[in-house]
């Protein structure tokens, strides 16, 4: 394993001073913003005194039809079990609870389909389909502990279906509607699942794009299969396997609405979530009922400040990924919380979509990723300006890190110098946000993702696994269980001892690297195999990357190593140009060296610069390096399924406008 860089800009160099004056500006809570939090410094404390009890106390704002008899049994480790012998049903805790307490009427959910139709659903209504579809999942045999799988558009019927599975005691497994029917494949195999609820088809882009072939297709190899459940969304026809398949319309809604939920241990498994493996292989996570929720429930409250009697709520993401299960799904609805649902992108039918519905629906709390504020940032100012965003009052960034100008331009543009950033890390593996701002606490610093939430323990260590000082970098760990920590790999107990626990024993090694600054607070650097060693130095692609974006004409770039006969590895950049920038060109290329050398060093100038229209991406907004590590060392493009458009890697091949060399 490489050894983790530390900064060059701790070491060697003076950042440039634009930079310099974003990374030097600090945004302290308003008064009357951090009067009104909804946490306070004090949870640090209480925290830091017993974490154990800190988490029983947030395990409480759940309802629990059994107590547990003991929080947190670490005996056996890394194997987690958290609320010991706890009993609580995770649909009642979403539903049921709220509609009990005279919340039926309060909005669950405001859908908007990318076409323009809309849905307005209750909790009430949303608790009546889950009762439907659970009755109906029984009947067609579903039992507590078998697998579902759910491939679905960004519909409300997603949302029933999980729920419907959580209230059965039947662990799901979602599939991204956008992943490849080999994909959809291997995770049906892998978690042998018998059930699959799909859908014809969803809108993306102005065009109905058909899911159930995909379904077809993979279920040729699954014959273990026995239903599956389609949803009617785009009208268009479909091949139909007559005693296999059924219409949601005919089953679903014509069930009754009247079923009782059963309670479940706290360890009862809730999803399995595939996630990229480094030997190609996707790995199932495994998260269980009762610390799961209690995580991604309790850091919903905090992170982003909810109050669910007034805010409506956007995390701007697809449910096929963590950030959908943990901040669209169970988070939200555990605190009878208000949100908005998009199944579209966010150029379709105009640029100005997202801040249309921020508009229209009064959102006041919103996160989406650092990719898609870097591709408004691209767009231009003039869109978001033209709409009224004064109803935003805490603005979010997930899945990766966000670099200080795209957090500037998010806070002016988008939270109009009011709304405080949060950006959070986590991983599908964490199940809910670990480090980030409290937005009624913390003093923001544009680029940093600041300190460990309360009941998180972190730490920045070398490769001997010592703690470093302010000021270095070092690989970022976990160093005490938390509740929404990942049980296991599924079917795999040697896999997830030896990817997550071996490097560091007793210490989870989340794979990204991190340095803390002279404050102690934390920045991310990206992941570990994703630092370069160029001639024996070692280089953050996360810091050249920020650098890249720096300069006003770049509104995203990706920057990976590949090999050099001379050099070790030597630096490639992909960079997407601002509209005002132009085609690009060598004087361009030129100047982004220049630039590059002025933020860093000459040691990090990019030995080739290519200018891309997009990147690859993934449908949460990552960016997809190792298919970029493929075009620069010019080798066949390696597995496409996870990209949100795989076509994009032929655009990048046929479509490179520059390339220079540092001759």
């Amino acid at each position: 394993m490489n050894q983790i860089a530390v900064p060059a800009a701790a070491e060697a160099h003076e950042p440039a001073l634009e930079n310099l004056a974003h990374e030097r500006r600090h945004f302290k809570p308003s008064a009357s913003f951090a009067a009104s939090a909804n946490v306070t410094a004090a949870a640090y404390v209480e925290a830091e005194q017993d974490r154990t009890a800190f988490w029983e106390d947030k395990a409480r704002r759940l309802t629990w039809s059994t107590p547990w008899t003991q929080a947190l049994d670490w005996s056996d480790p890394p194997f987690a079990r958290w609320f010991v012998g706890g009993e609580l049903n995770v649909a009642y805790n979403c539903l049921d609870r709220h509609v009990e307490a005279g919340l039926g009427d309060r909005v669950a959910y405001y859908f908007e389909g990318e076409p323009g139709d809309t849905r307005t659903i209750t909790y009430r209504a949303l608790k009546d389909a889950v009762c439907q579809a659970a009755n109906t999942l029984t009947e067609l045999g579903v039992q507590a502990g078998d697998r579902v799988a759910i491939y679905m558009p960004m519909i409300i019927e997603a949302v029933v279906a999980m729920l419907a599975c959580a209230r059965i005691g039947a662990p799901h497994t979602v599939v991204f509607g956008g992943f490849s029917a080999d994909a959809l494949r291997a995770r049906i195999l892998d978690c042998d699942a018998r059930v699959v609820i799909t859908a014809d088809g969803g809108f993306r882009k102005g065009t109905a794009t058909a899911l159930k072939p995909a379904v077809d297709e993979a279920l040729r190899d699954c014959p273990e299969v026995r239903t599956v459940l389609v949803v009617r969304r785009t009208g268009q026809e479909v091949a139909w396997s007559e005693g296999r398949d059924l219409w949601w319309h005919d089953t679903v809604e014509t069930a009754s609405i009247d079923h009782a939920p059963k309670s479940f241990d706290a360890e009862h498994p809730l999803y399995v979530m595939y996630t990229s493996g480094t030997t190609g292989r996707p790995k199932g996570i495994l998260h269980t009922s009762g610390g799961y929720l209690t995580g991604c429930s309790f850091t919903h409250w905090a992170v982003f400040d909810v109050k669910p009697e007034t805010d409506v709520f956007w995390t701007a993401a697809d449910i096929g990924w963590v950030t959908g299960h943990s901040y669209i799904v169970y988070g939200p609805l555990s605190n009878a919380t208000t949100s908005v649902i998009y199944e579209g992108t966010p150029d379709t039918p105009h640029r100005g979509r997202w801040w249309e519905i921020v508009d229209k629906y009064g959102v006041t709390v919103m996160q989406c990723a650092p990719t898609a504020i870097r591709t408004f940032m691209k767009w231009g100012s003039a869109i978001p300006d033209s709409y009224d965003l004064r109803t935003l009052r805490v603005i979010g960034s997930v899945g990766e890190s966000i670099n200080p100008e795209a957090y500037m331009w998010y806070r002016e543009h988008i939270g109009r110098d009011r709304a405080p950033v949060v950006d959070t890390w986590w991983q599908t593996e964490t199940g809910s946000a670990m480090i980030s701002p409290l937005p009624g606490v913390t003093v923001g610093k544009p680029g940093a993702a600041m300190r460990a939430l309360p009941g998180i323990d972190v730490d920045v260590v070398d490769d001997d696994g010592n703690s470093v000082p302010n000021g270095s970098g070092g690989y970022l760990v976990v160093t005490s269980p938390w509740p929404s920590m990942l049980r296991t790999i599924w079917g795999d107990d040697d896999r997830f001892v030896d990817t997550y626990w071996s490097r560091f024993p007793g210490r989870y090694f989340a794979g990204d690297g991190a340095k803390r600054d002279e404050d102690g607070d934390i920045w991310l650097l990206g992941r570990v195999d994703d630092v370069m060693n160029v001639s024996g130095h070692r280089l953050s692609t996360t810091e050249i990357e920020s650098a890249l974006v720096a300069d006003h004409k770049v509104a995203e770039a990706a920057v990976v190593g590949v090999s050099d006969p001379l050099s070790g590895q030597a630096v490639v950049a992909f960079v997407v140009l601002r509209s005002e920038a132009g085609d690009g060109g060598e004087h361009i290329v030129r100047e982004l060296r220049t630039h590059v050398a002025k933020e860093i060093g000459k040691i990090a100038q990019p030995q080739r610069i290519m200018v891309v229209a997009e990147l690859p991406k993934t449908r949460s907004g990552k960016i997809m390096r190792r298919l970029l590590r493929d075009v620069a060392e010019n080798r066949p493009v390696g597995d496409v399924t996870t990209l949100a458009d795989a076509s994009v890697m032929d655009r990048i091949r046929g479509g490179i406008a520059t390339g220079m060399h540092d001759d």
